[in-house]
C-alpha cells in the first residue's frame, strides 16, 4: 500500500513538473497564432488565431528570414561535423596512442575546459579581423570546430572499449587509421549521437559569437536575425515567437534521428 501510495505521488510530481515545464512553450506558440493586437492579451478566441505570423515571417521581404535559416543550419551542420571527427581523433589518440606528454595534454584539455568561453571572444575576433574572416561563414564555424568537452567525452569512450578488439584488428592488417575508422568509430555511436546533439543545439542557438563577427544583415543567424525584430520602442512579439517556434524545430529533427544511440550511451553508462 505504501509503495503504491510513494508510485502516485511521484506519478503526480512528475506531471507536475512535466506541466510546468510546458507552459512556457504551450504559452509561446499559442502567443506566435496571434495578431498583433492581441498579443498583450492572455485569452482570445480560437477563431482569431491564425497563421500569418508564420507566413509574414518566411515570405517577408523585409527580414531575410529564410537566408538567416540557412546560415543557422550551414553553420550548426559544418561546426557539428568538424566536432565530430576532430574531437574523435584527439580522444582516440589521447585514449589508444602512447606517446610522450599525453597525460600533460589530457590535463590541458581539462584546464582548458574550466575557461568560460567568454573570455577568449575578443582575441579570437582580433585574429580573425587580420584573417579578414569576420562576416564569414569561415569565422563563424572554424573557431568553433573543436571542443574540449567533446576531447573529454570521446577518451573516456574510448577507454571503455576493450583492447582485444583493437588488437584483433592489428592483427586482420590494419592499420591504426583503419582500426580508428573500421572498429573504434562504429562501436561509439552513442558517444557520436551524444556530441551531435549537444553540439548541433549549441550552435543553432548560439547568439553571442554570430552577434559579435556577423555585421551584415545577410550574414546573420536565426537567433541574430530574430533579435532585430526588438526594436527600441516596440517588439513584435507574436512573429518573433513564430521565428522561435521555427527555430525548435530543426533540435526536435536531429533529436528524433539520434535519440536511440543517445539513450543507448546513457543506459550502459558505467557498465563494462
Amino acid at each position: 500500500m505504501w509503495k503504491r501510495a510513494a508510485r502516485i505521488f511521484l506519478y503526480i510530481i512528475a506531471i507536475g513538473y512535466a506541466c510546468i515545464t510546458l507552459f512556457p512553450f504551450l504559452w509561446s506558440f499559442f502567443t506566435s497564432l496571434k495578431l498583433t493586437p492581441d498579443t498583450n492579451k492572455w485569452w482570445v478566441p480560437v477563431s482569431r488565431l491564425t497563421m500569418e505570423n508564420y507566413t509574414n515571417l518566411i515570405f517577408s521581404h523585409e527580414y531575410p528570414f529564410f537566408q538567416w535559416f540557412i546560415n543557422s543550419l550551414i553553420v550548426a551542420a559544418v561546426v557539428t561535423v568538424g566536432n565530430l571527427i576532430i574531437n574523435s581523433m584527439a580522444g582516440f589518440a589521447l585514449a589508444r596512442i602512447p606517446f610522450r606528454g599525453r597525460s600533460f595534454l589530457f590535463y590541458l584539455v581539462l584546464g582548458i575546459m574550466m575557461i568560460p568561453p567568454q573570455v577568449i571572444l575578443v582575441p579570437i575576433y582580433i585574429l580573425l579581423s587580420k584573417l579578414n574572416w569576420v562576416d564569414t561563414y569561415y569565422g563563424l564555424t572554424i573557431p568553433w570546430m573543436v571542443n574540449c568537452f567533446g576531447i573529454f567525452l570521446m577518451r573516456q569512450f574510448f577507454l571503455s572499449i576493450p583492447r582485444e578488439l583493437e588488437e584483433a584488428g592489428f592483427i586482420d592488417g590494419l592499420s591504426r587509421w583503419g582500426v580508428f575508422w573500421k572498429i573504434i568509430l562504429p562501436l561509439s555511436k552513442p558517444a557520436l549521437a551524444t556530441q551531435t546533439i549537444f553540439i548541433f543545439m549549441g550552435n543553432w542557438n548560439s547568439f553571442m559569437w554570430p552577434n559579435l563577427l556577423a555585421s551584415s544583415e545577410e550574414m546573420y543567424t536565426l537567433p541574430v536575425g530574430l533579435s532585430t525584430l526588438y526594436g527600441e520602442y516596440n517588439a513584435f512579439w507574436n512573429h518573433i515567437l513564430a521565428g522561435t517556434m521555427i527555430m525548435t524545430i530543426p533540435i526536435i529533427i536531429v533529436f528524433l534521428i539520434f535519440q536511440r544511440h543517445f539513450i543507448r550511451g546513457i543506459a550502459t553508462t558505467g557498465i563494462k
